[in-house]
């Protein structure tokens, strides 16, 4: 395998993993990899030179840094891009640019970038231990305008969605604020409530306020320890290793995944896209251990007013409606319903309550361990 003239560019990129250089890339593509299992799972590398390659690498390598950024369909995006001096109208390469400018850190997991030769470690960058700045809460949820300094907000822009949102550090740790009007918060909160009544691993949603309005809070699910990666970039590392995804999802946790479909389908969750369920990793070897915790519930209660629901958006290679895949789901792990759901749980949206019965009754009758 040809080595990449690395050395030849002015601006070259080491891809780090804490503090392990697991690759390096410059701007024309050129890359050497040094460990090829810590690599990120949606960045893939090539060391060739032919002009094929040299494309997509720096294709790639700007697409996955462009990825630790937020998208300009979040709600307040531009205001936050206002904020801190940069462009709104972005493309791959742009938004590259703007998480370079801060390392491509993020709450996500350990990975982050560096120039070459830069002095500068994990320690002195992650956002565990890093300063952000309390502004940034406000322009996230509210919209308001501030000039502010760029390093300390941009860093915090990889809260994917389209819901306003931003982290707010505590003594224990990081919590995300979520907002998006009144019922969205309110959403969120009762179907954290449905998913508390069954054995799944799951975020919990509380009710909290912010600027004395209500807001849905959880806590990080990351650590340094113990990472996130979506199904969208899980995807394209199971498919690098010519494996089949739906093998490998079943294999590292059938009864989550399962879960996941009925949850779903009883709070009618329409939102299910592969950007907002993935697999937690264990830092230390890169390795998923499970999917990470059933979270992202504002879009619950959609698709309400008959029983079969939406399209299920989990289900591989084939087409399912909600119920379809819950059914699927119940008759291969039951339903694992832990605790009754009294109807005094629909205090704030009772309009829902006839359609979750409905819903939970055609469970329950095909339930085999019921």
């Amino acid at each position: 395998m040809k080595k990449g003239n690395i050395s030849s560019q002015k601006k070259i990129y080491d891809i780090m993993h804490k503090d392990r250089k697991v690759a390096t890339v410059n701007e024309t593509g050129h890359c050497r990899i040094y460990y090829p299992a810590f690599l990120p799972y949606n960045l893939y590398l090539e060391e060739e030179e032919d002009i094929d390659t040299l494309v997509n690498n720096i294709t790639n390598f700007y697409y996955w840094c462009a990825t630790r950024v937020l998208t300009l369909d979040r709600t307040y995006a531009k205001e936050i891009l206002n904020s801190i001096g940069v462009k709104q109208a972005v493309t791959d390469r742009d938004r590259a640019k703007i998480a370079l400018s801060c390392r491509c850190a993020s709450l996500t997991d350990v990975f982050w970038v560096k120039k070459a030769k830069e002095q500068v470690t994990f320690a002195d960058v992650n956002l565990y231990d890093n300063h952000l700045d309390h502004t940034f809460i406000d322009i996230a949820l509210r919209g308001k305008q501030y000039t502010v300094q760029n390093q300390y907000l941009a860093r915090d822009l990889s809260t994917s969605g389209c819901f306003p949102k931003a982290w707010q550090r505590t003594a224990d740790g990081f919590r995300l604020l979520k907002d998006g009007c009144g019922e969205a918060v309110e959403r969120e909160l009762l179907a954290s409530r449905i998913c508390r009544c069954f054995n799944v691993s799951q975020v919990l949603y509380e009710e909290d306020y912010f600027d004395g309005e209500k807001v849905a809070v959880s806590d990080n699910m990351t650590s340094k320890e113990y990472s996130i990666a979506s199904m969208e970039a899980f995807e394209i590392y199971i498919q690098n290793q010519n494996r089949n995804t739906k093998d490998v999802i079943l294999e590292l946790d059938q009864h989550n995944y399962h879960m996941m479909n009925i949850i779903d389908y009883l709070v009618g969750n329409t939102d299910r896209h592969w950007g907002n369920w993935g697999v937690l990793v264990d830092n230390s070897i890169n390795q998923p251990l499970c999917l990470h915790k059933l979270m992202d519930f504002n879009q619950a209660f959609h698709s309400y007013d008959q029983l079969e629901g939406a399209n299920c958006q989990t289900i591989f290679g084939t087409h399912m409606t909600q119920q379809e895949a819950a059914v699927q789901a119940v008759k291969e792990i039951g339903l694992n319903q832990i605790t009754e759901i009294d109807e005094d749980l629909f205090t704030a949206l009772p309009q829902y309550y006839d359609m979750f019965k409905q819903r939970l009754s055609l469970l329950k009758s095909i339930d085999p361990f019921h």
